[in-house]
């Protein structure tokens, strides 16, 4: 397996310098950062990113703030106490994506992310105490506790809320496949397993967080998708 600085050699040629690789990279949110911001913060996010998969990003990003006001800002305990007519009402709104499943998942998420932060306090505290070291963790809790965060979109939610985390795009897969560390997208937790432990090193050897590991990684394949 390619040491990370043979990788960064690849991903500079394919760009052309360290300065212009640099300026795309991005920078985590630290523990204090996380901590400091309003569950309602997370909620919204996490909500984008569900109604984000399988559709348009700029559609989604265009109406959020008609989101934002139907949800009254997506307090988790509004958003958990939502009935089923509520979500009707949601449904008939011509400003929202009216996605039944997903408009489901808020009320459902808020409900999970009540039940961490009593035990947390906040939601961004649950976040920051969970080690990067195992992320892929992080990932399958969210599958498991929450809704509509399989696949991609518990990885992209938490990138999106400044959680450090790397992200299988099949730019990240194709190097994972070349360096023989997986056969397929990583599904199972013995897959999953062995692709963090790959981060972990290539994270070790560079002193960069998993989410600039993985943009570098991407840029080794001659491809424009950030990661």
């Amino acid at each position: 397996m390619r040491s990370f600085s043979d990788l960064l050699d690849t991903a500079v040629l394919h760009k052309g310098s360290l300065k212009k690789i640099e300026s795309t990279l991005p920078v985590p949110a630290s523990a204090e950062e996380l901590q400091a911001k309003p569950n309602s913060f997370f909620l919204s996010v996490m909500s984008k990113r569900v109604f984000q998969a399988g559709l348009k990003h700029s559609m989604v990003e265009q109406r959020w703030p008609h989101f934002e006001k139907a949800f009254d800002g997506f307090d988790p305990v509004q958003a958990a106490m939502l009935s089923d007519s509520d979500i009707d009402d949601l449904m008939s709104n011509k400003d929202l994506i009216r996605h039944l499943g997903k408009m489901k998942s808020v009320r459902n998420n808020a409900s999970m992310m009540l039940e961490v932060c009593r035990e947390y306090g906040n939601f961004g505290t649950f976040l920051a105490q969970w080690p990067s070291d195992d992320i892929v963790g992080l990932w399958t809790y969210l599958k498991k506790v929450g809704t509509q965060l399989g696949g991609m979109s518990g990885s992209r939610f938490l990138r999106m809320a400044g959680k450090d985390t790397f992200l299988l795009t099949n730019d990240v897969v194709q190097v994972l496949k070349a360096e023989g560390v997986v056969e397929k997208v990583p599904s199972s937790q013995k897959e999953l397993k062995a692709t963090q432990a790959v981060f972990n090193q290539w994270a070790e050897e560079s002193g960069r967080p998993l989410c600039q590991v993985s943009r570098i990684v991407s840029y080794t394949v001659m491809a424009e998708v950030l990661t």
